[in-house]
């Protein structure tokens, strides 16, 4: 998303020729290198053949992708609308605000559920990440970090920690504990560091390793209780602003989204792309994987959600009407799979029938854009938060 993106330009000595000038990071053999633009160009002709140019290469490259484009429309034979004309269509649908969290005193950037279905933990511009009672509404923890634009948060699968990360380029993970006048702060533990912004990290499938995206156009998984970087993902042309995490309980692959309009699915034991999609004309938000595992969905700036089979390595629903010109900030399914939320800038939250690919309601609420959302564990609600400085619960 435009609004949040903030490039950093380092200044200093190239690692190649030590000379004082504007650097880029590269990543040789997974080890960054601060590099000026003349030896960037340089690197990247070491090793060329006999005849060999980078427009000939690049031109090689976009006849490969093509080739593999036609492949992709030969397995294209039908839609998923069309396979679900026979399946019944939903019924009367409501859903309301059950809960308002009042609080944070700037636009809420992120929110994560916590396993238990009943807390949640948010993240706002005011650089406060807070810990709430879903169900009363009560605020049980508050932490204020070192700069404003938190944009992520975690809970951690055991409820025993929360991590976060923002413009201060780290990802610092707080355990909680049930005396609320502790000072929390005292007890962070910096787990990250990227060279820009960080803008998503969620836990593993346990409370010692944490994957995080950053605006560096990287992904990276690392060990909490030493902060030690495990693998990283290199791959992205640009900001990654968005990951999720597969659904089953080996979770070796995640999902990521960003400024390069692609989303690419990552091994997590390897480092390499195992698969990547390319049909969105505009940044990627948000993805999210179906609860089966077996596909996911992303929203993008171009007003559009779309959904990916992984098995079919193909789109296979786009979600979209002519009347929604503003972009969508955050998606995910219902724990049936059959529905999918999604919030959008100009204030709503639409819910899409996942098969069918047409819209079965729109909920109003919001004063500002809707940044982020998020089903609870069981599937009985939703919470969404947005830049009025409020989040809210619906079901």
């Amino acid at each position: 998303m435009c609004d949040q993106t903030f490039l950093t330009v380092l200044f200093g000595p190239c690692t190649q020729c030590s000379k004082e000038k504007p650097l880029r990071t590269v990543y040789f053999k997974a080890e960054p290198l601060n590099l000026c633009s003349l030896c960037v160009e340089l690197m990247a002709t070491e090793g060329l053949q006999e005849n060999e140019t980078l427009a000939s290469l690049k031109n090689e490259a976009e006849s490969l992708k093509g080739k593999l484009e036609e492949e992709r429309a030969k397995l294209h034979d039908v839609e998923l609308h069309q396979v679900a004309e026979r399946v019944e269509s939903l019924g009367q649908f409501v859903m309301k605000t059950r809960r308002t969290l009042k609080g944070h005193g700037n636009k809420v950037l992120c929110m994560d559920w916590c396993k238990d279905k009943r807390r949640i933990v948010s993240s706002s511009q005011d650089g406060k990440v807070i810990v709430w009672d879903a169900f009363t509404t009560n605020k049980e923890h508050a932490v204020t970090m070192p700069c404003t634009w938190v944009m992520a948060c975690a809970y951690a699968p055991s409820g025993c920690a929360i991590a976060c990360g923002g413009l201060d380029n780290k990802c610092s993970v707080y355990p909680l504990t049930f005396d609320k006048n502790e000072n929390m702060a005292s007890k962070k533990k910096s787990v990250a560091m990227h060279t820009n912004y960080l803008s998503a990290c969620s836990f593993t499938n346990s409370d010692m390793q944490i994957l995080t995206a950053s605006g560096d156009g990287t992904c990276a998984l690392w060990d909490v209780e030493s902060g030690q970087l495990l693998q990283s993902f290199h791959g992205h042309g640009a900001d990654v602003l968005c990951l999720d995490l597969a659904p089953s309980e080996t979770g070796n692959t995640f999902v990521s989204g960003g400024c390069d309009k692609k989303a690419m699915v990552w091994d997590m034991r390897t480092g390499q792309c195992i698969q990547s999609f390319e049909t969105h004309e505009s940044d990627i938000n948000s993805v999210r994987y179906y609860p089966s595992g077996d596909a996911f969905a992303s929203g993008s700036d171009d007003a559009t959600c779309r959904m990916y089979d992984l098995r079919a390595d193909r789109e296979v629903a786009i979600y979209s009407k002519e009347s929604i010109i503003f972009g969508a900030s955050s998606v995910d399914f219902s724990l049936s799979g059959r529905l999918l939320f999604a919030g959008y800038n100009d204030y709503t939250i639409n819910v899409w029938d996942v098969l069918k690919g047409t819209r079965v309601s729109i909920l109003f609420g919001h004063e500002n854009r809707v940044s982020t959302l998020r089903v609870s564990p069981d599937g009985t609600a939703f919470c969404s938060g947005s830049w009025d400085h409020t989040l809210r619960v619906w079901a």
